[in-house]
């Protein structure tokens, strides 16, 4: 590209100091002098610098050699396995700028992932890592600068240890310059005047390629849907929708509900600056092979000043998402009319419902957003969720070709299609205007005329409203009138003959082998002119019946009519008969076959699905605290006529309030301890314990402890004291002793282990319990010694205050 960067090289390389400093404290930094550039403050990495390393690459998505002004695109920095690097930094640059200026840096960038890039502190339009550590690639978005920047150098560094890696040129730089002219359906703005002359006629097919094989994430099976496209070849004075602006409310009833009522209401109010309103069918499944369904398709005219054209339709169900053209300009810079355009689309977000999936509930954005394209990092359960961020796949494409032109032409490059003519016909009108949220049945068919004569009369044809979704859009009437004359007449010209229909065929002229046979016609007017019918009264045609006139074989009548199909949409069979009418004369059996069926086409079946409400919001959970469920519910909007419904009404899912309180269990009081002194004054205490703690705001546990005061007889004073308990505790243990003799006595065959030692004690202060076990050793066999079982002791422990 021979580029010039290398004044930048330094500064560019300056700006990874944030990230040097953080990630290596080790490298040695040396501070340069300040100076009175944009991003002035340039620090010098010391360290080994390499071009033309391209283990490392930038690249924009796509690839593009042009950005389109205000468009956002995603920018990769990379390390192919097995490289990997700590830090970068990124920025842009118009092509022949240093970046000591402001002015010199031209679009803005975009932080995707916080916790990956950030913008630098010391030279805010770059951006750098949040984070010094190991790895393989960073995202962001850059929004390209405004018409007439220019061309603009995208350019990184890596940072590895010691090493920084810098290229003017290469798969670390890129340069993009500014689109000349539209792409991609979005808005040009401005839009030039046209010098085009004449008129001219295009037609419009939508192909959508919405299905469960191309997006298979969470793909609405039974209500999958097109809505009716509608748009109109305007002049620049009128814009229906654009990227960056805000739907009107007619583009929000087609994003939202598939309705083109409003839309189409408020086209025609500006008459002065559209030319045709472009109208064609919903689709219902959204695909289906085009030898099975065509493609919808419209016409439309342009001329000099209404030479622009926008459409759109709904992928429904959606909450709010549309594909169309916007400010299509037909007029080429060449004065002549454009011969064909081809544009794939994407969906986009008209910023009225901020759902996230094909059947999320209602949620209006408030306040309204603007018009954007849908790309694949806007949610996780965005049905076109991407974690590596490339692009969405195509939804659809639109094809308009020009089929006519009409009038002097003043192309500057001769056109090489010749397909101008006299006149324009009117476009094609859509045989029905039904509004989407009117269901009707099948039109009946025509009823016979009121007329047997070649008198005008009237013909009748009914339908039935089955559903109307939307109570303040009108549904059209159900029946249909039209003019008509008696058999065989005709309202043209009345110097035409008026003949009658051709009466059925007569019999073939043989039983056997090939004959003739003919049908007649009569005339019902001749010309008022008096002159004679030239038009032929009898037809007359080949005929076998019974090819093989052998006398084994038997003798059938001709094939009668054809049965009515078997089916009255889609494909079905129809079957006709005939009659054997002599069997063979050797007496063998007839083997001529008596009944004939073929497959049989019907007009293509409009299968209308189960027509839903939106879910309501979610219900309270059944619980104020602790897990519950909640609920939430749709109706069924289309009448029962239309066949069973299967799609779920409720939906339940679980829910999790803060937990409940959980207040405090206590353990019964102990029984009283023994009286903690021998003589005089003491005290007593009992206890009782905590089984279960009190949470989330639980009551709180009372007192575990209680002391009483005790007294036992009056202390003596004098020399003799310590005797006299001693000898009283000496006489106590002998009672004791002696009991436990008598009960071994009485209960000889019960022996008890000696008592464990004490247990801790269950607090650390305030008083807690101790406890000790004596285990039985043998047990009586018999039931009657039932004094024989385990014992246990508590006392009290650390009653000292806590």
């Amino acid at each position: 590209m021979g580029l010039s960067l290398r004044p930048f090289a330094l500064r560019f390389l300056a700006l990874t100091f944030p990230l040097v400093a953080r990630g290596f404290p080790d490298e040695t930094l040396e501070k340069a002098a300040k100076s009175e550039g944009y991003c002035s403050r340039i620090l010098r990495a010391q360290g080994t610098r390499r071009e033309g390393y391209n283990e490392f690459s930038l690249r924009v998505e796509g690839d593009p050699e042009f950005y389109k002004p205000g468009n956002s695109y995603r920018v990769t920095l990379s390390a192919a396995t097995p490289a990997y690097f700590r830090g970068f930094t990124l920025i842009a640059l118009k092509e022949g700028k240093e970046g000591d200026k402001e002015e010199d840096h031209a679009g803005t960038f975009q932080i995707i992932d916080e916790e990956e890039t950030q913008f630098m502190s010391n030279c805010p339009v770059a951006v750098t890592e949040s984070t010094p550590r190991r790895r393989t690639r960073i995202q962001v978005f850059w929004t390209a600068p405004p018409s007439g920047t220019g061309c603009v150098i995208l350019k990184a560094s890596i940072v590895q240890k010691r090493i920084i890696y810098f290229q003017d040129e290469g798969s670390l730089t890129k340069k993009i310059c500014e689109q000349a002219s539209a792409s991609e359906g979005v808005t040009d703005k401005p839009i030039l005047d046209c010098c085009a002359c004449g008129t001219a006629k295009y037609r419009l097919t939508f192909y959508g390629n919405w299905s469960e094989k191309t997006h298979p994430k969470d793909f609405p099976r039974r209500t999958n849907h097109w809505s009716a496209i509608i748009g109109s070849s305007h002049s620049k004075n009128y814009i229906l929708w654009e990227y960056g602006g805000y739907a009107s409310e007619g583009v929000k009833q087609v994003a939202e509900l598939g309705s083109p009522v409003k839309m189409e209401e408020e086209i025609r109010q500006q008459s002065d600056e559209v030319l045709t309103v472009i109208k064609a069918k919903a689709q219902w499944p959204a695909w289906q092979p085009l030898n099975v369904r065509a493609a919808p398709s419209a016409e439309f005219s342009v001329d000099r000043h209404r030479h622009l054209m926008s459409f759109l339709t709904m992928l429904g169900p959606s909450p709010d998402w549309n594909v169309g053209l916007s400010a299509e300009d037909l007029c080429t810079k060449d004065c002549g009319w454009v011969q064909k355009v081809i544009q794939d689309l994407i969906p986009w977000d008209a910023g009225t419902d901020s759902g996230v999936t094909y059947e999320s509930p209602n949620k209006p954005t408030v306040p309204q957003e603007k018009i954007r394209p849908l790309t694949s990092l806007d949610h996780p359960q965005s049905p076109f969720y991407d974690p590596e961020g490339g692009s969405i796949k195509l939804v659809a494409r639109v094809v308009i070709e020009r089929i006519a032109r009409k009038g002097e032409q003043c192309n500057i490059v001769p056109d090489n299609i010749d397909d101008i003519v006299a006149d324009l016909a009117p476009e094609e009108k859509e045989e029905d205007d039904t509004p989407e949220t009117c269901i009707y049945s099948n039109w009946s068919p025509w009823s016979a005329c009121s007329s047997s004569t070649c008198e005008k009369g009237k013909r009748m044809r009914q339908r039935m409203l089955k559903a109307q979704l939307d109570l303040s859009v009108p549904c059209p009437d159900t029946q249909d009138f039209q003019p008509c004359m008696g058999p065989g007449c005709s309202d043209e010209d009345g110097s035409t003959c008026m003949m009658s229909d051709w009466i059925t065929w007569s019999p073939c002229s043989v039983s056997c082998g090939m004959g003739t046979r003919s049908r007649e016609r009569y005339v019902k007017q001749f010309p008022e002119d008096g002159s004679m019918c030239k038009v032929p009264t009898e037809e007359t045609e080949k005929c076998i019946v019974n090819e093989e006139c052998s006398p084994s074989s038997c003798l059938v009548t001709e094939w009668g009519e054809w049965d009515e199909c078997s089916a009255s949409c889609g494909m079905g069979m129809k079957r006709r008969h005939r009659m054997i009418k002599m069997t063979p004369a050797d007496g063998s059996m007839c083997k001529a076959e008596t009944t004939e069926a073929e497959k049989c086409m019907m007009p293509e079946c409009h299968t209308i699905p189960c027509l839903l409400s939106p879910w309501s919001e979610w219900s309270d959970c059944s619980v104020t605290c602790g897990k519950g469920t909640r609920t939430r519910q749709r109706m069924l909007k289309s009448a029962a006529e239309l066949g069973d419904c299967n799609e779920e009404l409720e939906q339940v899912e679980k829910c999790m309030l803060p937990e409940c309180p959980i207040d405090c269990e206590l353990t019964e009081w102990s029984q009283w301890s023994e009286c903690n002194t021998s003589c005089g004054k003491g005290h007593m205490i009992r206890t009782r314990m905590i089984k279960i703690e009190p949470q989330f705001g639980g009551t709180a546990c009372p007192e575990t402890v209680q002391r009483t005061k005790c007294r036992v007889r009056k202390c003596l004073r004098g020399p003799g004291m310590e005797k006299r308990r001693w000898k009283e505790a000496r006489e106590k243990r002998r009672s004791e002793q002696a009991k436990k003799n008598i009960d071994s006595e009485q209960y000889p065959v019960c022996r008890l282990k000696p008592w464990t030692a004490w247990t801790e004690c269950s607090t650390l202060c305030g008083g807690g319990i101790q406890e000790r076990y004596m285990i039985v050793k043998k047990r009586s066999k018999t039931t009657q010694f039932t004094s024989c079982k385990d014992k246990k002791e508590l006392r009290a422990c650390n009653v000292h205050p806590c």
